[in-house]
């Protein structure tokens, strides 16, 4: 059984390889990869089947039928699931880890819903593979005879393989890149690495840490005073942003476009793949625009406590501690506090990933989601399983013009976040944006038919965002003919950057443009100073501060700096980055970039290149550290910020 197995696993390797290869376009070829990814697969099937071979025979003592049952359904489940991993793989060019645990239930069926994987073909598949396989095995004695001569030189030398492995590890030199080396990682190995990690050690927390002003080349020097309240600290913020604005003379509408899946790989000035939002580049162009920002997390569930408040992750993202939120306050609070009204508007469930949870908390006035829309507007088209997100882009804009800004004498705050850029990718009025995906590779990109090849597996991806693109020309176009909008700031950015989409490098899903555009503005200009989502809030109430006399709190928790407006590249932020739920592996200091233990300096264009320097990646580590220490505190205490 335990060579039918290994055979099926090789076998997989190479259908695995092969797909990839055949349906991504990746700057590899396959012979880059084959020698480690078997290599990989080797050290996880006999270490599996070394664990395997006890349980069968403590099993064997009991039952010779009880033992050979047992092992034939755990190696049939351990195919299967390694088949699911692959597919998960396939789709998204990242190993399923332990982000699986940070979703719940109702979440984790949404999206395999939304991926179309989950239908009737492949269920039936599935169970088509598990009997086929059970038949193998059941046939495994009759066909599989060795003498015990044989039997003992095979399971030597495999052994043998594995002890020197252990003591002579293989490395491979190109380990840093990581599409590679995400290729030739065996996903079950790496599931099951990942789910001991994260079930073994989940709650076990060490609290070490110290309060200290961090005073090395930052704007904002942040003065900690209380060891019970390790993010709590008062500080000055400089007001960045009026030097660029008209003299407010009322406080203004403030209007967030949250863009789903929008990466500055594909968007903008500069964009590496070329930019597919044409009507946001030539925005650009009369706007304050950082080229070099970040998210804080690489999927959705960090974009509202990021962007808004600058909080801290907790275990699986802030919005996770949606049953007892540490007390906290927001863009969204402070500014109910001063007299304005607040709506949010999504086009999907408002429930998933908790932002309900947190839009409620932090006061937003007014919530629209997919259970609000009038019936005149029709939903996204569905996946072939029938699921869809709920209302697309151009529903969402239009419904929620209609709705805001509200009469009621307030100064507004509106939130729209996007969905139609999402898994499964599926684009209203696939003909019209079908042709108009073509005519933008010739007539925007001027690509050669050859490099054309290069963009046509991601058509559907690609096809969503223009499709973004032009429903948020249309909300600007509508939105200009209001009253309001001569005093109107808008915000534009993505939540993170896509990742089925092979991405140049491990900062590369972090990178979204940050656009703010107005009529107030007295001046266009780009800026290189890294910045990330959590510098928003606190830029924005500054100016709010000095011009209009806007009160914001004393004491503060928000974990960001002030939008640096350098003309030439320059990194004065210090920022953790989560890039799934529960993998907390990253870390910004100033210019330098530390993941998963390996250092890199940044360079512009969110270029990163490993160097090596003990002492500075000490000195990385020790921060990131003592941040982790604080958050742990946080999600057992519940001590963010003093009650009022």
């Amino acid at each position: 059984m335990s060579l039918i197995f290994s055979s099926l696993m090789i076998l997989l390797r190479l259908t695995e390889l092969i797909l990839i290869f055949r349906t991504q376009v990746i700057q590899l070829r396959i012979k880059d990869v084959v020698l480690f990814s078997f290599f990989e697969d080797l050290n996880w099937i006999l270490y599996f089947l070394g664990l395997l071979f006890i349980f069968h025979t403590i099993n064997s003592l009991l039952s010779l039928g009880l033992a050979k049952r047992f092992t034939q359904v755990l190696l049939v489940l351990a195919l299967l699931i390694h088949i699911t991993l692959i597919f998960y793989f396939l789709k998204t060019l990242q190993p399923l880890g332990k982000d699986l645990f940070g979703y719940s239930l109702n979440d984790i069926i949404i999206t395999v819903q939304s991926s179309g994987q989950l239908n009737l073909v492949s269920v039936l598949v599935g169970i088509v593979i598990c009997t086929a396989v059970f038949l193998l095995f059941n046939l495994a004695n009759k066909y599989f005879a060795f003498g015990l001569k044989t039997t003992l030189v095979l399971s030597i030398a495999m052994y043998w393989f594995l002890i020197l492995v252990y003591f002579i590890p293989i490395k491979d030199p190109d380990h840093l890149n990581e599409t590679k080396a995400n290729i030739q990682l065996n996903k079950s190995k790496h599931l099951s690495e990942q789910a001991f990690d994260f079930l073994i050690y989940k709650d076990e927390y060490y609290f070490d840490f110290y309060l200290r002003e961090v005073k090395d080349g930052l704007f904002v020097k942040k003065e900690y005073t209380d060891p019970s309240y390790p993010f709590l600290y008062s500080a000055d913020y400089p007001d960045v942003l009026s030097p660029y604005f008209d003299s407010l003379s009322a406080p203004p509408d403030i209007v967030f476009v949250l863009i789903e899946s929008l990466g500055k790989a594909y968007s903008g000035k500069g964009a590496y793949l070329g930019s597919f939002t044409p009507f946001l580049d030539s925005l650009e162009q009369h706007s304050l625009v950082w080229t070099n920002a970040l998210s804080s997390t690489g999927r959705t569930f960090g974009l509202l406590p990021g962007i808004f408040a600058g909080l801290p992750y907790g275990e699986r993202g802030f919005l996770e501690l949606y049953d007892d939120f540490p007390h906290h306050n927001s863009l969204i609070s402070v500014l109910n506090t001063n007299g304005y009204s607040s709506s949010f508007f999504i086009g999907a469930d408002i429930s998933f990933d908790h932002e309900r949870e947190f839009l409620d908390y932090a006061g937003v006035t007014h919530l629209t989601d997919i259970h609000s829309f009038e019936s005149k507007y029709k939903k996204m088209p569905s996946s072939p399983n029938g699921f869809s997100w709920g209302y697309g882009d151009k529903e969402l804009f239009m419904q929620g013009l209609s709705l805001f800004p509200r009469r009621d004498g307030k100064p507004q705050l509106g939130i729209f976040q996007t969905i139609t850029s999402h898994d499964p990718y599926v684009v209203p009025e696939p003909e019209t944006y079908s042709q108009k995906f073509e005519n933008h590779l010739e007539n925007y990109l001027h690509l050669s038919e050859a490099e054309k090849k290069d963009y046509r597996p991601y058509k559907n991806i690609y096809q969503t965002i223009l499709y973004a693109d032009d429903a948020i020309k249309a909300f600007v176009t509508s939105y200009s003919e209001k009253p309001e909008f001569a005093n109107t700031i808008f915000v534009f950015t993505g939540d993170h950057r896509l990742p089925e989409i092979p991405m140049a490098s491990r900062l590369d899903r972090f990178h979204v443009p940050l656009i703010i555009y107005s009529p107030l503005l007295r001046r266009p200009a780009y800026f290189k100073g890294l910045v990330s989502h959590f510098e928003v809030t606190p830029s924005l109430l500054a100016m709010m501060q000095a011009q209009v006399g806007v009160e914001i709190p004393g004491k503060k928790i928000w974990m960001g700096q002030t939008l640096d407006t350098s003309s030439v590249f320059q990194s004065t932020i210090v920022m953790p980055l989560m890039r799934n739920k529960s993998q907390l592996i990253e870390f910004l200091s100033g210019e330098y970039f530390l993941s998963d233990e390996q250092l890199f300096v940044i360079t512009d264009g969110m270029n990163i290149d490993p160097i090596e320097d003990q002492s500075l990646r000490n000195k990385l580590t020790g921060e990131f550290e003592d941040f982790k220490n604080k958050n742990n505190y946080i999600i057992q205490t519940r001590k963010l910020l003093p009650e009022p």
